[in-house]
């Protein structure tokens, strides 16, 4: 069986079946902003954006979770995100960029990291991706939709230490393909992660990957 979703879709309605998940991890995010849970580590104030060509990932799942970290001037704060988890995946034309603003006599910072070009695609193994918007062109192959979190089992699992709800909704199918990848993130993990031909640059002013 294959699905696939077409065109520039952006991320609430490309994954509007996450909705009942992120809502039910409401009580989960109180209780995480009342320091009732930990999560595996703390969020930064900043949000980064990602482009790339083509990601293909075998072993996939997506369920909600929420994210605790800080704001820029250092207060708690928590952040519903739908978590894409792969077995391993193979990204092409890797993008990652992420600003920090209004530093003092020099203002708007850029990060830009590439990877992942000239034939050889960045490789990653035990992928999260904790993610709160996206858009792209996506064909997923023998995907089950509405199954328990805990019971996705054609993906990593459950990340260990993330505030997720083992009985709330998730989907996972045996393989993902992605193209014109657009994402917007709070966090990224990975038990491996090869980044060929990495360029990184700093650079003033706002440069995003889009």
């Amino acid at each position: 069986m294959e699905s696939q979703v077409r065109g520039g879709t952006r991320w609430k309605r490309f994954a509007v079946v996450m909705v009942p998940s992120v809502a039910a991890t409401a009580a989960i995010g109180v209780a995480l902003a009342q320091g009732a849970l930990a999560a595996s580590f703390s969020v930064s104030g900043q949000e980064f954006k990602v482009t790339a060509d083509q990601l293909e990932g075998d072993g996939f799942s997506q369920y909600g979770a929420i994210d605790s970290g800080y704001t820029l001037d250092g207060q708690k704060t928590a952040h519903p995100v739908a978590v894409s988890a792969f077995n391993s995946a193979s990204i092409t034309n890797l993008c990652q960029s992420v600003v920090t603003p209004n530093i003092p006599i020099i203002g708007n910072v850029s990060l830009v990291l590439k990877a992942g070009g000239g034939g050889t695609p960045v490789q990653a193994s035990k992928l999260y991706i904790d993610l709160s918007d996206l858009s792209a062109d996506a064909t997923f192959t023998n995907i089950d939709i509405g199954v328990a979190a805990k019971d996705a089992s054609k993906g990593p699992g459950i990340k260990s230490g993330d505030t997720a709800n083992p009985y709330g909704f998730a989907q996972q199918a045996e393989h993902a393909s992605l193209s014109n990848v657009k994402q917007t993130a709070w966090a990224t993990t990975a038990g491996t992660f090869k980044l060929s031909g990495l360029k990184m640059s700093v650079q003033t002013g706002t440069h995003e990957c889009y």
